[in-house]
C-alpha cells in the first residue's frame, strides 16, 4: 500500500507540475495574461482544497479505497482533458477536474499510510511526500521534451495512462471492500477539534501562511527565471528540477527526524532557513548564485510537508485522522490556492521582486508563531 499509493502520488504530482515549466508557453499559446494563469491556477488549488474535508471524512466513515479508486479514475480524466485544452475555458475545466481527483485521493491515501505507520508516522509520510518530488523532476525532463519535440498538450496523456495503471494495481492489492454509508457532515465537530488549543490555532495559521507561499512560489518559479533572472526556458525548467532532486533527499529525513524529535521544532528550523534562502534568491545576480539560493530554499521548506500532516494526524483522535487531517488541509490549500493568484497580480502591477519579497514575509511570521507554540505550547 506504501508503494501503490506513494506511486500514485508521484504520477499525479508529475501532471501536476507540468504546469509550471510550461506556464510561459500555455500563457502565450492561449493569449492569456499571467494574471489569468494565476487565477485559472488558484481554481485548481481551490476545488483541491474544497474536497479535502468531504474525501477525508467520507474515507473515515466508509472505507478508504471507496474514496481513493475514483478520486484516481477522475485523476485520469482530467489530465487527458489537458492534453485536449485547445481554450482557456477546456483549460480551466481540465484544472477543476484534476483539483477533484487529486482532493479525493489525498486524504485517503495519507490516512491508510497513518493506518497502517502509526510509530514511524513521519517517515511513511515522508516517503509518501518525496513523491511530489519525484513528479517534480520527471515533470521537468518531460517538460523540456514537449518545448523541444512536441506541444505542451503531449505529456499529459502519458500521465493520464500510468495513472490508470496505477488505479489496476490498487484495485488488485487493496484488502478493502466499497461502502457508501452516511453522506452528512460534522463539520463543526472537526472544527472544534482543530482550534480547540492556542498552540493547535497557531499551528493552523502558521502552515496556511507556508502553504500560501508554495503556491506561489512553486507555481511561477520558472517564469520568474526566466522573467528576472535571463534564464532560457530550458535552463528555467532544469532549475526548477533542483528543487525537487532536494526535496527527495530532505522530507524521508524530515519525517524521520520528527518521529525522533520535536515536529513544531524541526519545522521552525526548516521554514526560517527557507525564508532566509528565498530572499538570497531575489537579491542574486549571477546564474550560480541562483541555483544555489534555490537548492537552499529547497532543503528549508521541503521539511515542512510530512511535519504538517504529522502534527495535525498527532492530535487527531481514533476514527478522526482523515476528518481532522482534510479540515486542515483544507484550510492549507485554500491559502496554496490564493499564493498563485497574488504572485500572478502583483507580478502583472507590480514586480516579481515585490511578489517574491512578500512570500518571505509569509515565512518569516509562520516560523516565528511555530517557534511560540512550541515554547509555550500545552
Amino acid at each position: 500500500m506504501l508503494f501503490v499509493v506513494s506511486l500514485g502520488w508521484a504520477v499525479l504530482q508529475t501532471g501536476r507540475f507540468l504546469l509550471s515549466p510550461l506556464l510561459p508557453t500555455i500563457i502565450a499559446d492561449l493569449q492569456i495574461t499571467e494574471a489569468t494563469a494565476g487565477l485559472a491556477l488558484a481554481l485548481f488549488q481551490g476545488v483541491y482544497a474544497l474536497s479535502q474535508y468531504p474525501g477525508g471524512e467520507y474515507s473515515d466513515r466508509w472505507t478508504r479505497a471507496t474514496l481513493i479508486v475514483p478520486g484516481l479514475l477522475v485523476l485520469v480524466v482530467g489530465f487527458a482533458a489537458f492534453g485536449s485544452a485547445w481554450n482557456l475555458p477546456a483549460f480551466v475545466a481540465a484544472a477543476a477536474i484534476v483539483g477533484l481527483g487529486k482532493g479525493l485521493f489525498a486524504i485517503p491515501s495519507r490516512a491508510l499510510l497513518s493506518d497502517l505507520f502509526v510509530r514511524r508516522r513521519g517517515r511513511a509520510l515522508g516517503v509518501y511526500a518525496a513523491g511530489t518530488d519525484i513528479g517534480g523532476l520527471l515533470s521537468s525532463g518531460l517538460a523540456v521534451l514537449a518545448l523541444g519535440y512536441a506541444t505542451w498538450r503531449a505529456p499529459f496523456f502519458p500521465v493520464a495512462a500510468v495513472l490508470a495503471g496505477v488505479t489496476v494495481l490498487y484495485v488488485v492489492w487493496s484488502r478493502e471492500g466499497y461502502r457508501v454509508g452516511d453522506t452528512s457532515l460534522d463539520a463543526g465537530g472537526t472544527a472544534r477539534r482543530l482550534v480547540a488549543s492556542p498552540q493547535q490555532r497557531g499551528t493552523l495559521l502558521a502552515f496556511s501562511l507556508f502553504y500560501f507561499m508554495v503556491g506561489g512560489f512553486i507555481n511561477f518559479l520558472p517564469a520568474y527565471l526566466a522573467s528576472s533572472k535571463g534564464f532560457s526556458q530550458g535552463l528555467a525548467s532544469a532549475t526548477f528540477a533542483i528543487v525537487f532532486a532536494v526535496g527527495l533527499a530532505v522530507k524521508p529525513v524530515a519525517g524521520d527526524l520528527g518521529d525522533q524529535f520535536s515536529r513544531r521544532g524541526i519545522a521552525v528550523v526548516g521554514i526560517g532557513f527557507a525564508a532566509l534562502s528565498l530572499a538570497a534568491l531575489v537579491a542574486a545576480a549571477s546564474k550560480p548564485l541562483v541555483w544555489v539560493a534555490v537548492g537552499l530554499t529547497a532543503l528549508g521548506y521541503k521539511t515542512g510537508f510530512p511535519l504538517a500532516d504529522a502534527i495535525i494526524m498527532d492530535d487527531a483522535p481514533d476514527g478522526g485522522t482523515g476528518a481532522d487531517l482534510g479540515a486542515a488541509r483544507a484550510l492549507f490549500l485554500g491559502a496554496n490556492a490564493v499564493g498563485p493568484a497574488y504572485v500572478g497580480v502583483v507580478v502583472t502591477y507590480a514586480s516579481y521582486a515585490a511578489a517574491f519579497g512578500g512570500l518571505v514575509l509569509c515565512l518569516i511570521v509562520a516560523a516565528a508563531i511555530l517557534l511560540y507554540g512550541e515554547r509555550n505550547g500545552e
